[in-house]
């Protein structure tokens, strides 16, 4: 099913992997007045956790521009070597290596387990998506708004830092930093808006991969990234409430209009 609903959705399913003894994950969601989440997982084991190196589509991997992940995968064996071994690939082809954290406190067996986790392979990655709570979380109380304290996070082979802030947009800091507002709209449900913002600022990324050292050109990106997570609030559920190119950009000019 979920395979089908990739391809419908025009993303390339080649590297899927199905395992004949264990399911998917399942990720049970509940909404506030406000829209905003919490979250209750069925796995232990699921498929994704038995992904094995050896299961790895290596070319697909080199042929890639960018390379995103999140953390889940490193909580536990075999995954966690598949992930890595995926990672090492990618940054030997010259691919951008992506992170967004993701954190999930109720998947990792303590919050140490969980910091570490994150932090294991936080040196490697080009690019860092972090939200304002797990700066909190990673810096164990820090101050999330403090420009020094976001700085502690930033590595020397680092090339952009993002730091969603839900409904205010985003901040960004590399050679230069600075924020780009979000778009204003009524929140039904928060489900998929950080992955939305991700998957806006990687797609303008991948049309050019320099766009990160232009102040002016990273703000247009970023201003397109934060139309997509915005859109997607306004509707129920994380694939369908997904907006379409189309969708943001004509967004998008009634913003500067």
């Amino acid at each position: 099913m979920l395979a089908d609903i990739l391809e419908k959705n025009n993303v390339n399913n080649k590297g899927m992997r199905f395992d004949a003894g264990a399911r998917t994950a399942l990720a049970f969601v509940t909404l506030t007045s406000h829209g905003e989440r919490e979250f209750m997982f069925y796995r232990n084991p699921s498929a994704d956790m038995l992904l094995h190196e050896s299961e790895l589509e290596v070319d697909l991997i080199r042929e890639a521009k960018i390379f995103h992940y999140g953390s889940i995968s490193l909580i536990s064996e075999p995954c966690k070597s598949a992930h890595l071994a995926a990672m090492k690939i990618a940054k030997d082809a010259g691919v951008l290596l992506s992170y967004d954290p993701n954190l999930r406190l109720p998947l990792w067996p303590s919050e140490d387990a969980a910091r570490a986790g994150i932090l294991s392979i936080w040196d490697s990655a080009d690019i860092i998506k972090i939200s304002e709570q797990e700066i909190v979380f990673l810096t164990e109380g820090e101050d999330p708004y403090d420009d020094a304290v976001v700085r502690k996070l930033f590595h020397p082979n680092l090339k952009l830092l993002l730091v969603t802030e839900g409904a205010d947009g985003c901040r960004y800091y590399t050679q230069f930093n600075g924020r780009v507002e979000g778009l204003k709209v009524e929140s039904v449900d928060t489900t998929g808006a950080g992955d939305a913002f991700v998957g806006g600022i990687l797609s303008q990324l991948s049309s050019d991969l320099s766009l990160y050292q232009d102040e002016k050109r990273l703000r247009e990106a970023l201003k397109f990234a934060n139309v997509c997570g915005a859109l997607t609030v306004t509707e129920r559920g994380a694939i369908p409430a997904l907006p379409s190119r189309e969708a943001v950009l004509e967004a998008l000019v009634k913003v500067v209009a």
